[in-house]
């Protein structure tokens, strides 16, 4: 068949195949134009819906123009308007003689607002209505959800913070207060020799337990859990020691046994006061205030180090001051793992293994500080939370200064 007799409705159609469905869409067109009652809103309404949910399909341009109509007398119709064209007979619509009677079309775009002109709800039909009503109120609802999500993180922080800010106050409140009932007592007895400045009392009562030394009586009389002071002086950290069976207590306790953020400086479990530990580990937070241990971090600088050499640290029992030895960062490893943990350092049980203890921490510490330990020191830890890495700590070694 030649391009000359491939015309349905002014349409030239270049395939046959293309041509083949415009005759079935002329077809499908008659047989509703039999059916329907154009005059009919109703009808034309849902000859509409039709079109719109699927249940009627055109594989032509033939069929998109009935379309186009079918969607000009369905506007018309909802908005009481009298239509400019008319629905005609399908062969003369369509022309499958060869000739087009084509009417102007109102496509589904002419209703568009021109642009500037605003566009109102009821420029839709009542389906499109409802759904962009029910899309509205659920964006409504989305927006609804953020603010009020917002708003809860908000308060939220702001919570946080003021109850974080007062937990700061009160323990430092509480670490002020508790420094006050420490009783006056001499704390070191000196000798003769510059060298020898520093001597820790023990006084073991008839039975062999230790006596509480009298500085420290009525602390331990407002919470037995109390095994000690530490102190570094010009700094922050001034705080007693707790110690319970395990290590969990302490960490959002106070001395007090309230419930705080900062916790406590303690003890760790595994660790002995009397009869003495080699190593005794102490464990605080790393606030970010500044508090507990928050601090400790400083002595990564070595000037820090040289103005702050001395770790002061009592137990009930005894007072005791250390020289610092070590400083440096290291990690809480899974307990498969075969590496140096400094934290399971608790009793040296030869000299060779406290030697190889005293290596691995040498071979990590920031500078040399000059200080060593010989087997049978007494070795003090104190241990805080690092953020370089995950599970890091930050780790500060002293030796106990003796007569």
């Amino acid at each position: 068949m030649t391009d000359e007799r491939r015309i349905i409705g002014g349409h030239r159609f270049t395939n046959e195949a293309d041509y083949k469905a415009a005759e079935r869409d002329v077809i499908k067109i008659e047989e509703i134009r039999k059916k329907i009652d154009f005059k009919n809103p109703k009808s034309v309404e849902e000859l509409y819906n039709h079109l719109q949910t699927g249940q009627i399909v055109f594989e032509s341009v033939i069929g998109q123009e009935f379309d186009d109509e079918i969607y000009e007398a369905y506007v018309a119709f909802r908005d009481g308007k009298t239509l400019e064209t008319k629905i005609s007979s399908g062969r003369e619509k369509n022309g499958l003689n060869g000739k087009s009677s084509k009417t102007a079309k109102v496509t589904k775009t002419s209703e568009k607002k021109t642009s500037g002109q605003k566009i109102s709800l009821e420029d839709f039909d009542e389906e499109m209505q409802a759904q962009i009503l029910k899309e509205l109120k659920k964006k409504e609802r989305i927006r609804k959800g953020i603010l009020f999500t917002c708003g809860a993180i908000a308060v939220g922080c702001l919570t946080y913070f003021g109850v974080y800010s007062f937990m700061s106050a009160r323990t430092e409140q509480d670490a002020n207060q508790l420094a006050n009932a420490i009783k006056d007592d001499q704390p070191y007895i000196p000798f003769n020799s510059e060298d020898d400045k520093y001597y820790a009392q023990l006084t073991e009562t008839e039975d062999g337990v230790p006596k509480v030394l009298y500085k420290y009586e009525d602390l331990y009389n407002q919470n037995k859990s109390l095994i000690g002071w530490v102190k570094i002086a010009d700094t922050v950290i001034d705080y007693p020691v707790m110690q319970t069976v395990n290590n969990e207590y302490y960490l959002d306790h106070n001395f007090n046994q309230e419930y705080d953020k900062n916790g406590s400086i303690f003890l760790d479990a595994s660790c002995s006061a009397y009869p003495r530990s080699t190593n005794l580990i102490i464990y605080g937070h790393h606030m970010k205030s500044g508090k507990m241990f928050g601090s400790l971090q400083k002595y990564q600088s070595e000037s820090y180090y040289k103005d702050h050499k001395y770790i002061e640290f009592d137990t009930i029992y005894e007072e005791g001051t250390y020289e610092v030895m070590f400083v440096f960062r290291d990690k809480v490893y899974s307990q498969g793992d075969v590496n140096f943990k400094y934290y399971e350092f608790v009793d040296a049980n030869s000299e060779e293994e406290f030697n190889s203890y005293m290596d691995e921490m040498a071979a990590l510490s920031y500078y040399d500080t000059g200080v060593v330990a010989q087997y049978g020191d007494q070795l003090l830890t104190l241990s805080t939370c690092d953020y370089q890495q995950d599970n890091g700590r930050f780790v500060v070694v002293a030796r106990r200064i003796t007569e």
